[in-house]
């Protein structure tokens, strides 16, 4: 088989997993509010609104909608920082803390299951081959 016929399998095949309903919860984690959130559940401190456009690689203005919407749901808090007042830290409020806890423990639980039904060998090598993606899609420019 061609690698262009594996590259085709390989585009249906994550098209496909796009539909499915697990799936949908682990790309939500990966973009918008739940990303912010999971993103600040990570950090021990404080993080810069242009910290988190450049981890997403989205705009300012995009940052400062879903940072306005996750302010309105009580998930965060924005201060100014007293050592350089130009500069906004974002943190999470208890609510958002919370919050933040339930959605990756989802994530976690969907894809723990998804690995227990692939069994112990299958996942571990998917793991490896998905490592090595990285590592090769990392040196890779687009065209």
């Amino acid at each position: 088989m061609s690698y262009k016929n594996l590259a085709e399998q390989f585009f249906q095949t994550n098209y496909q997993m796009k539909k499915i309903n697990h799936q949908q919860i682990i790309d939500e984690s990966l973009k918008g509010e739940i990303f912010t959130l999971l993103y600040l559940r990570n950090r021990d401190d404080f993080v810069l609104p242009g910290e988190i456009s450049e981890i997403m690689q989205i705009s300012s203005a995009r940052v400062a909608t879903i940072l306005n919407n996750l302010e309105n749901k009580g998930l965060i808090e924005r201060q100014i920082d007293k050592m350089d007042r130009r500069r906004i830290l974002v943190s999470l409020t208890p609510l958002g803390k919370e919050n933040s806890d339930k959605h990756y423990h989802v994530v976690i639980n969907q894809i723990s299951k998804m690995f227990e039904l692939l069994g112990e060998k299958d996942a571990e090598e998917f793991i490896r081959i998905m490592n090595k993606i990285l590592d090769i899609a990392s040196t890779m420019e687009c065209a």
